[in-house]
């Protein structure tokens, strides 16, 4: 019961990992067809070559959060 209970309380906390700002860097990479998305050091470069510097940490800090993202579009 304890062990759900955290569980529970650390998806709330991961809840809008995803914010706007970071979810418009991401469409926008995706939108420009320069990568494959799924190609994580390939993304970064494109993030950084556009200026999209919080989505290159973003990227470092949350790889789970943004595959998940990627396959569901789920925030």
């Amino acid at each position: 019961m304890q062990f759900q209970r955290q569980r529970s309380q650390r998806c709330r906390s991961n809840e809008n990992l995803i914010t706007d700002k970071i979810y418009r860097q991401i469409i926008a990479i995706r939108d420009s067809g320069a990568c494959n998305m799924f190609d994580l050091p390939r993304v970064q470069e494109e993030a950084y070559k556009m200026g999209f510097y919080e989505l290159v940490v973003f990227l470092n800090e949350h790889k789970k959060e943004y595959a998940e993202f990627i396959l569901t579009g789920k925030r």
